[in-house]
């Protein structure tokens, strides 16, 4: 399984934000990860639109979240980003053609599969994906990492 480069996209966005007390541009945060402006812009967007974070528009505007991270869950955000749905075939009705669907056990064993996956997702919190923020931003500027926890490489 893959997630998408939009939900990729998405967690670093938020794990940044995690970071920092001030507003973010797209523009840093982009340059931060080495990733397309174009692409963050539409993420942003999409994020704003969930309730993840709050867009502030023009001269001083940013970036920043809009909830707690203990409480932006990592599988709430991997379902708003991905469209799980059409995991394979047979679990859209509308477009499925497959001459064995019903007949074998691959759609409940992958619907068991990513309920798995999301639920244990579920048990994670942004502020979990940022355990230490001064080893992150240090990593993202490319900074000697402070001695800390040598779990967090």
């Amino acid at each position: 399984m893959r997630l998408s480069l939009h939900t990729d996209y998405a967690l670093r966005v938020l794990m940044y934000l995690a970071t920092t007390d001030e507003l973010a541009s797209v523009d840093r945060i982009a340059d931060a990860f080495g990733i397309s402006r174009n692409h963050l812009m539409k993420v942003a967007k999409h994020l704003a639109d969930g309730g993840y974070i709050e867009a502030k528009r023009g001269r001083g505007g940013g970036l920043a979240l809009a909830m707690p991270k203990s409480e932006i869950s990592v599988g709430q955000v991997v379902r708003s980003m991905e469209s799980l749905s059409g995991f394979v075939e047979c679990f859209t009705p509308e477009t499925n053609k497959c001459p064995i669907a019903g007949a074998c056990g691959l759609q409940g064993a992958l619907s068991l599969a990513v309920g798995d996956f999301l639920k244990r997702l579920d048990g994670y919190s942004l502020q979990d994906l940022v355990p230490d923020r001064d080893r992150f931003e240090a990593k993202l500027r490319g900074l000697p990492v402070p001695k800390g926890n040598a779990n967090l490489a």
